[in-house]
């Protein structure tokens, strides 16, 4: 919890005290449906909170703003950022069972009733959504060819609608076909970590 403080000082406190009890529940569930590694579960805060809140040093979405985290796997982002925009929409998706089991019990515990978790496939999704967002599910051209028919061309926030992607290593050659449509962050300029070293936020629009 002190590295959320350090990085978010002016988090109202409800919203500490959700990610607190998240820090608790994670493990537990851990425990049931392995689905963070033992490694990523002690570091649960750096690996997987403070990376998905990347995209809130990024931009902040405006009130009925809808959002679908593509691959969702435990969660992530899309749980922390349902943390912290209660006013908005947030559909979390994964082509694996227990892994939505898991979110749905920690969306739940937590009481967030803006979260939709769900067993399907991005393509077959077929509502329009504001921002998809993700972590590096797989390589970005094959993302961006399973997600860009999500995306709704009717823009709401300070930012393009689009894809929110956080990705680590080396890329490159990956967005090269996107380069006049991207935006690159680094998330070392956000936090200080070594775990964030190599870290990226790619913004995509269409």
């Amino acid at each position: 919890m002190d590295l959320i403080k350090k990085y978010f000082p002016s988090m109202p406190e409800e919203q500490f005290a959700l990610f607190d009890k998240l820090e608790k529940l994670y493990p537990e569930w851990n425990e049931k449906i392995n689905v963070i590694s033992r490694k990523d579960i002690d570091e649960l805060n750096i690996r997987h909170v403070l990376h998905s809140l990347a995209i809130t040093k990024y931009t902040s979405f405006a009130p009925g703003t809808k959002i679908i985290d593509v691959g969702t796997g435990g969660g992530f982002p899309g749980i922390p950022l349902a943390i912290c925009f209660p006013d908005c929409e947030f559909h979390l998706v994964d082509s694996i069972g227990k892994k939505i089991k898991v979110v749905q019990g920690v969306a739940d515990a937590l009481g967030l009733k803006n979260v939709k978790a769900e067993q399907v496939r991005s393509e077959n999704v077929k509502a329009k959504y504001d921002f998809v967002v993700s972590r590096a599910v797989t390589a970005f051209p094959r993302f961006v060819s399973l997600t860009k028919h999500l995306i709704s061309n009717k823009d709401k926030n300070a930012i393009s609608n689009g894809i929110l992607y956080l990705k680590g290593g080396d890329f490159e050659e990956e967005i090269k076909p996107f380069a006049k449509r991207l935006s690159l962050v680094d998330l070392p300029d956000y936090y200080e970590e070594d775990f964030f070293e190599t870290k990226k936020l790619i913004h995509l629009t269409f």
